[in-house]
């Protein structure tokens, strides 16, 4: 008779989020390490408040790092005692890059990876309007919402501009179905802009949406959405356009 062969994966790193349905800053680390196969434990603190006594912050203070999610807990590295702690999206994706050099988290052209840690800071600090006028809500219709915050802002409008710009010249450029070809950190950054541009109804050209169509269909994504509206949570610090009876 033939034994079959049981293989421990030992799990050395820890991904602690927030709520899939709000937070957009989670589902970036999130998305990359799972589509990528790398191997971790997800812990996550739902929202009770932001405010310091709540559950989430102290749970973040025993950590060690600002009261914030994504933090990116590695068991490799310990430093008085305790595992690494890495906190911000950026952060954990170069330590990632670091620990995994081989698994496609940036691009292997020189002048390719420059381009996409470029596109990756400007989601990280910008697209202000896009991030405050429409803050993540996977399981939210606010299609009418978004028809009037569209009309109304400007800054929404180039935001949306400046995002199918990016997606343009790069798919142009790209051999493959993601914006440097295979699926990228750029890609798993761009992913909760097209929640975002979903739920909320946003126009984009044909171009843009055939894009947005291969992120929704990526399978670490539609499990984060699934997970998301599985939830079933209502958070009204989290929702400026709908009532609990809405």
């Amino acid at each position: 008779m033939r034994l079959r062969r049981i293989i421990t994966v030992k799990v050395c790193m820890k991904l602690v989020i927030g709520n899939k349905n709000y937070s957009s800053w989670s589902m970036r680390p999130w998305v990359l390490m799972r589509e990528l196969g790398l191997v971790f434990e997800e812990v996550n603190l739902r929202f009770d408040s932001f405010d310091a006594d709540s559950q989430f912050k102290q749970s973040l203070d025993q950590l060690g790092v600002a009261g914030k999610v994504p933090v990116l807990i590695d068991s490799n590295v310990i430093i008085a005692g305790k595992p690494l702690a890495v906190w911000d999206t950026l952060a954990i994706t170069e330590r990632l890059a670091e620990c995994f050099p081989d698994r496609g988290i940036w691009p292997r052209d020189e002048s390719q990876r420059a381009i996409a840690r470029s596109i990756v800071a400007e989601i990280h600090s910008g697209f202000n309007a896009l991030r405050s006028l429409c803050p993540m809500n996977i399981e939210a219709d606010l299609q009418d919402v978004g028809v009037d915050l569209y009309a109304k802002h400007a800054g929404l409008r180039d935001d949306l501009a400046r995002i199918e710009s990016i997606w343009a010249q790069n798919l142009a450029n790209s051999k493959g179905p993601m914006l440097f070809g295979a699926f990228s950190a750029v890609d798993a950054y761009f992913a909760p802009t097209i929640m975002r541009i979903q739920s909320y109804g946003l126009p984009i050209n044909a171009t843009s949406r055939a894009y947005a169509n291969r992120i929704l269909a990526l399978k670490s994504v539609q499990q984060w959405m699934a997970d998301a509206i599985g939830e079933d949570d209502f958070l009204s610090f989290e929702e400026p356009y709908r009532s609990r009876d809405t």
